[in-house]
């Protein structure tokens, strides 16, 4: 086995988050900044929002019929021809 070809082990890195939280854990670099933790991210917080709230049916009947529509002018576009 080659020996030095590790990196260094920082058992005090030092996380940063966009909203101010602090906290230390262990990585391979010394600083590590990230927008989002535990403590500002919304599953975390209990503050998520479903911005989908239509079900697969819905969707599939919305699909479908945009499909449709796309033939009918179709054959009608070449029935002018």
């Amino acid at each position: 086995m080659k020996s030095a070809i590790h990196p260094k082990y920082y058992s005090d890195c030092q996380v940063t988050c966009a909203c101010g939280n602090k906290f230390t854990t262990g990585s391979t670099l010394e600083k590590i900044e990230v927008e989002v933790c535990s403590q500002c991210h919304p599953f975390f917080t209990g503050q998520q929002k479903f911005v989908d709230t239509k079900g697969r049916i819905e969707k599939f009947k919305e699909k479908e019929a945009k499909g449709t529509a796309y033939k009918e002018a179709k054959k009608a576009k070449k029935s002018k021809k």
